[in-house]
């Protein structure tokens, strides 16, 4: 039985804000996302206070009182404030209540009671409050019977949810967010409400639509949410690229897999052994460039020829789009979508030296995540075939191991740099440094000289010498 009372007299924050509440007789609650995850046992950082009165006033008073020297953040326009203590991120803001205009999710506000406050709120399960006054401390109060659906495990709108989506269109979001995170249905309702409300989503910066996005991709099933915005219709608004690798074609009795559900498949698997986003991201479009590269021909059946590099392009234009980081993580994305297909070249082959040198070189200190994503790519319904993969992958693993202690491939940079080329031939800055270092990169990779300075100068004074003898004066 979760014994609310010692949770909150145990909290030194709440319990100092309890006692200057009751003192001044401030109405004052805590309430939302910390009482929902307290209830259900879900860790949380953030807590936050609603009271019917003077919110900066009173997170000022109990800050001084428990920790002086900590900053309070103040947003006077907003009437909130702000502060963390001991990793707990801990919110003030005045009971309200709101109303919205056609063209924007930022409500106009005005003061109002406890219950005009939970009304405002998105889902039921974010209603629930916990009392810190006198005469009811510590009880729960739940106007929409929010206990009840956290018991069912649904998410629902303790108002209309026309209206409720209609006013605020993230919420579509967020609600098919909080059943991948929760494991929640969305009530049947609501859903149709989302199906109703979707192009609402136009009046949402791309910012907030990826942040709830990420938020999805992150959970432990992802294709949860995946497929819940595909049904409602908001996939086709924010990824259609995605929506568009649903369906299967039949020529001569020949089909493919259906590249929609082939993905989200992969993205699971990988979302059992990786929580990181970038490279879940990666898996989520690692066939994204194959509806436009798909063709059908008789001796070989249905081929998807150059998909991983037109899906690699493609990734840089949803970036842009969706307002996704232009930088490292997209590079990131890129590298791994153009590369997914090469550790399942080698494993198909005779794994040589020189191909997984070059595979190395590529990859650099992505090579644990591209296998990661390649291994997860296994879909195969053949046991047999599935064993058989793994296993040659588990080879690869070990021959990478054994080609990196030798060679030292990864971030490679050339032994030989441009600044000694130029020095060693008294040449400036020129295309004849790049041939050069090209024919150093190639006799690494081929595994004709050591990766190291003295093998690699040798190599290119011998080079210098047979093809471009006139460098050497």
């Amino acid at each position: 039985m979760l014994n609310i009372k010692s949770i909150v007299e145990n909290d030194i924050v709440i319990k100092t804000v309890a006692d200057y509440a009751q003192k001044n007789n401030i109405p004052t609650y805590v309430v939302g996302g910390y009482v929902r995850d307290l209830i259900i046992g879900r860790d949380t950082n953030d807590i936050d206070f609603v009271l019917v009165g003077d919110s900066l006033k009173l997170a000022e008073d109990v800050l001084k009182e428990i920790a002086p020297k900590i900053k309070l953040s103040v947003f006077k326009n907003f009437g909130t404030a702000h502060f963390t203590y001991d990793n707990i991120n801990y919110e003030f803001v005045c009971a309200r209540k709101e109303s919205y205009s056609r063209n924007s999710r930022k409500p106009k506000i005005e003061t109002g009671t406890i219950e005009d406050d939970q009304k405002r709120r998105d889902f039921t399960i974010n209603t629930l409050a916990i009392s810190l006054n006198k005469s009811d401390f510590c009880e729960i109060i739940d106007p929409f019977s929010g206990l009840d659906d956290m018991k069912n495990k649904i998410i629902r709108t303790p108002l209309n949810p026309n209206v409720t989506f209609d006013d605020d269109p993230l919420r579509m979001l967020r609600a098919i967010r909080f059943s991948c995170q929760l494991g929640f249905e969305i009530h049947y309702e609501c859903l149709e409400a989302i199906k109703n409300r979707v192009d609402r989503i136009s009046i949402l910066s791309k910012e907030r639509i990826t942040e709830e996005l990420n938020k999805i991709i992150l959970t432990k099933k992802p294709s949860t949410g995946i497929n819940l915005l595909s049904d409602t219709g908001l996939l086709n608004l924010i990824l259609p690229e995605l929506e568009q690798t649903k369906g299967v074609d039949i020529i001569d009795k020949q089909s493919h897999k259906d590249v929609y559900y082939h993905t989200l498949e992969v993205l699971d698997k990988l979302s059992q052994n990786s929580a990181h986003l970038w490279l879940k991201w990666a898996a989520l479009l690692h066939d994204i460039g194959k509806p436009s590269t798909k063709k059908y021909a008789q001796t070989q059946g249905w081929t998807f020829h150059g998909h991983e590099v037109v899906g690699a392009r493609m990734v840089k234009s949803i970036f842009k789009r969706l307002k996704l980081p232009l930088n490292e993580k997209k590079d990131f994305v890129c590298k791994i979508v153009e590369l997914h297909l090469r550790p399942v070249a080698l494993v198909e082959e005779t794994v040589t030296d020189s191909a997984v040198r070059r595979l190395l070189f590529e990859a650099g200190e992505h090579i644990d995540a591209l296998m990661m994503l390649c291994e997860a790519d296994i879909t195969s319904k053949d046991p047999k075939k599935v064993s058989r993969y793994l296993n040659n992958f588990k080879n690869l693993r070990q021959k990478l191991v054994e080609v990196e202690e030798k060679d030292k491939l990864r971030n490679w940079q050339p032994p030989v740099s441009g600044e000694v080329i130029m020095k060693t031939f008294n040449i400036p800055p020129g295309k004849e440094i790049g041939i050069i270092k090209t024919a150093i990169r190639e006799a690494i990779l081929d595994g004709k000289i050591e990766n190291s300075y003295d093998a690699t100068f040798k190599f290119m004074l011998d080079f210098v010498g047979k093809n471009h003898p006139d460098l050497l004066g």
